[in-house]
């Protein structure tokens, strides 16, 4: 199951990736997973191509900044506008990224509204056109990532996998729900299987991965890798321990204490992407929850961490705490 990854001209030892998290996935968090888990890739978070064009270059830095040490990064782009697609994959590639991909499977209703997201997924030609612009300007591999259609219309699924196919996309994330549909519903893994049968590109399949059995069940649908999202949240070494046990190695989870110095160490490195340590805190108080799962006084914790204001009440809290 874990085996070497080729995506068009790249080359990864393994074929797990981290993916793209709204509000998550800048640097640090990047960072962090490589440092203990060395992915395939991560990604960025979704990047409006508006902003890559028109935001002076320090707006855009959360999005594009890369931290030295992290691996090889996929920036992903959302956009409609086949010249503004074009130019931003071109400022992307300028940027560092190792592979760009295109959001196809966003829900939320603003990005819908712009016919970005999930609702590229309604006009077959239309991302046709844009894959094509993507590849007209870049040499690096053009992914997109996208949502099944749901109670297995294949029809749909197979308009979206032959504009896909015919446009030379070097590959496709398939994400197993519709867009309506939530967290709560399972992933549709026989649809992410109709994907990897109808294209002649790797698939990576995403959903619900968070543990070793849903890895493997994730891994039956016969896809050439596979993304996980939420799961990784707080946890930045458990790509690494999915993938040393499907391979019979030996990891050791970070101890409590330890946690605590990674989401610190996070935190740092947020005030230094940010230059702000006010707007860090307040990112850093939705990280709070995640890193704090295994503290028996988890909801204290978090209670107690969206009242910090400074990294020194937080770096106080986390010694209370995750030194019990």
């Amino acid at each position: 199951m874990i085996k070497p990854l080729s995506l068009g001209a790249s080359h990864f030892p393994v074929n797990v990736i981290q993916g793209p998290l709204a509000g998550v996935s800048s640097a640090p968090f990047r960072l962090l997973t490589t440092e203990y888990s060395k992915p395939a890739f991560t990604c960025t978070e979704m990047i409006s191509c508006k902003t890559l064009i028109h935001q002076p270059k320090r707006s855009r830095q959360r999005y594009i900044a890369k931290a030295q040490g992290e691996g090889p990064v996929c920036f992903q782009l959302s956009g409609s506008d086949t010249s503004e697609l074009a130019e931003a994959t071109k400022i992307a590639t300028d940027a560092g990224a190792d592979l760009i991909d295109l959001n196809c499977g966003c829900p939320v209703k603003k990005i819908r509204s712009r016919g970005a997201g999930s609702r590229l997924l309604t006009t077959p030609q239309k991302l046709y056109h844009l894959i094509q612009a993507m590849k007209q300007h870049t040499h690096l591999p053009v992914s997109i990532k996208i949502r099944v259609q749901g109670e297995g219309d294949d029809q749909c699924n197979q308009a979206i996998a032959t504009s896909v196919s015919d446009a030379g996309a070097d590959f496709l994330i398939v994400h197993g729900r519709h867009w309506t549909e939530h967290y709560e519903t399972p992933c549709r893994h026989d649809q992410i299987a109709f994907f990897v049968q109808a294209l002649n590109i790797p698939v990576i399949g995403n959903g619900d991965i968070a543990d070793t059995h849903s890895l493997q069940k994730m891994f039956a649908t016969g896809c050439a890798g596979v993304m996980i999202g939420r799961a990784g949240v707080g946890a930045p070494w458990l790509i690494g321990k999915l993938m040393a046990d499907l391979t019979h190695q030996p990891f050791t989870i970070p101890t409590t204490l330890e946690i605590g110095t990674i989401f610190l160490r996070h935190v740092s490195l947020l005030i230094e992407l940010l230059g702000n340590e006010k707007f860090a805190i307040l990112e850093a108080r939705k990280l709070a929850k995640y890193y704090a799962k295994s503290l028996p006084a988890r909801l204290e914790f978090t209670v107690a961490a969206n009242q910090c204001e400074t990294f020194n009440a937080l770096n106080e809290l986390c010694f209370r705490y995750f030194e019990r």
